[in-house]
């Protein structure tokens, strides 16, 4: 397990909610200060830098989600048939692993550009680490590489987010004289009803064919509506999320529902707004798109984006894992970016 130590010391905190931020971080700037870098910033994030006028950054989160009772010992690193096992392996303790390993051989002193590195906080829950950065000012690397679970695969792109919590509003009744309410359920039913319209014949027909699914997609993902079977329900809540495929459709879907609430009483909340981004690396050669949001969907004053990290991609099961196969590779992708885009 030699091999794996830095994934195996990285895997042993508990950084579920970041309840181990500092000690993680402390881990992660004592190897890195090791081999050169400079501290430039640390807060509950953590900003290095190594050589000067630097060109590529690396971004990792170091916080998990939690697990459930039948991953056992989640918290050390096991090796078994190929593969490693723990909570974080994939996501992405992996990733940020393979970037310190990579890190560790090279000789930044024949390399004509140096590098940052950023380490995070909080992604799985609101992204208030890279927010936290880009909301500082942080003056990113042309070429930021973000070492989420891709099986290896090189990713430029990824769908935005159009995420709505909302609250229809009825008149509560007795259910043996529905004339007398409103049903907030109705309201909602009858509003999604002609929001899928328009997402069939509207927002599908529009393909953008650098994404897997090439068309932005819709998931009502929460109905939660009335109070008792034998009553006209006064309230009704849905969530729902777009995979925005092409910015203008943003507009578009923000227009529609805003005059739909009209239409049938509601409240609306945007909980989550972001665009969609591909950017075109030519030194890469072909490469592939994400479905998902990472925080390289924040960073729009980036040039070059890359999402590269480790697989199969396990992320948020049990007995989450990687393979020593996929590990390796990755460490090698990382370290051959680095030379080619730092020189030397």
């Amino acid at each position: 397990m030699e091999e794996f130590k830095i994934l195996k010391d990285l895997v042993a905190f508990n950084t579920i909610k970041d309840f181990q931020n500092q000690e993680i971080m402390d881990y992660i700037e004592n190897l890195l200060g090791k081999l050169g870098f400079k501290t430039e910033s640390r807060t509950k994030n953590l900003v290095m830098s190594i050589g000067e006028k630097t060109k590529l950054g690396f971004l990792g989160h170091t916080d998990t989600v939690e697990y459930i009772e039948e991953f056992k010992n989640p918290f050390e690193l096991k090796l078994k048939d190929g593969f490693l096992y723990g909570l974080g392996t994939c996501d992405m303790k992996g990733g940020v692993a393979g970037m310190l390993d990579a890190i560790a051989g090279i000789d930044f002193s024949k390399l004509d550009y140096g590098m940052k590195v950023y380490f995070t906080y909080d992604e799985e829950i609101g992204f208030s680490g890279v927010y936290e950065l880009v909301e500082e000012g942080e003056n990113f690397p042309e070429t930021m590489i973000f070492g989420e679970p891709t099986n290896n695969k090189l990713l430029t792109g990824s769908k935005g987010l159009l995420e709505y919590e909302i609250n229809f509003k009825g008149l509560k009744a007795h259910s043996s004289n529905p004339d007398k309410g409103i049903s907030a359920n109705l309201n909602a039913v009858k509003f999604l009803y002609e929001l899928n319209e328009f997402y069939e014949q509207e927002l599908k027909q529009e393909r953008i064919e650098a994404f897997e699914i090439p068309y932005t997609t819709m998931n009502v993902g929460l109905i939660n509506g009335g109070s008792a079977k034998n009553s006209v329900p006064a309230s009704c809540s849905i969530s729902i999320d777009f995979r925005i495929a092409k910015s203008t459709q943003l507009s578009m879907i923000i227009k529609k529902i805003e005059k739909l609430a009209q239409k049938y009483p509601a409240d609306i909340k945007i909980i989550e707004k972001i665009e969609p981004f591909y950017d075109e690396i030519t030194f890469l050669g072909s490469t592939k798109t994400a479905n998902f949001i990472t925080e390289a969907s924040m960073m729009k004053k980036c040039k070059q984006r890359i999402i590269l990290g480790t697989g199969p991609v396990t992320a948020h099961e049990v007995n989450e894992h990687i393979s020593v196969e996929s590990y390796r590779k990755l460490v090698k992708q990382y370290q051959e970016l680095i030379l080619k885009v730092c020189g030397g």
